[in-house]
């Protein structure tokens, strides 16, 4: 029973989209956890949150460079340096579209927890893709 559930969780770890699902809870939880921790040193709520939130793209790119798309990581130099700049790229994509949801569900009247929940979800499928097609795309 353990070898065949242990065996189902390795087969999972295989498939990239779940791995970016594990990449991205963790870099969420670094975002959230500094800006809890920002907060708590006295911080204001902005620039703690946009420290958390740079921490956590960092946190981000480096388990998917290794982890999730790492065949499709370019080697150091320009093309590594480029490929930095397309996946903050991302991350502001995925910035934007949570705010826009967000404001939206705000203006219809939507709980803001829904908001953030739908926003999360459509903002975690969009960065996947762009992630998948342009920034670690690998060359056929």
């Amino acid at each position: 029973m353990i070898a065949s559930l242990w065996s189902a969780g390795m087969e999972l770890l295989r498939q990239r989209y779940v791995r970016y699902g594990i990449a991205s809870a963790v870099a969420l939880g670094s975002d959230m956890g500094l800006f809890l921790l920002f907060m708590s040193a006295g911080l204001d709520p902005a620039p703690a949150s946009a420290l958390g939130y740079s921490v956590g793209i960092l946190v981000h790119w480096l388990i998917s460079s290794r982890l999730v798309f790492a065949e499709g990581a370019a080697p150091k130099g320009p093309e590594r340096t480029r490929q930095k700049a397309l996946f903050v790229g991302s991350a502001i994509i995925g910035l934007a579209i949570t705010t826009g949801i967000v404001a939206l569900g705000s203006f219809l009247g939507l709980v803001p927890v829904a908001s953030k929940l739908i926003a999360i979800a459509v903002s975690f499928q969009t960065t996947y893709i762009l992630r998948k097609t342009i920034v670690f795309a690998t060359s056929p």
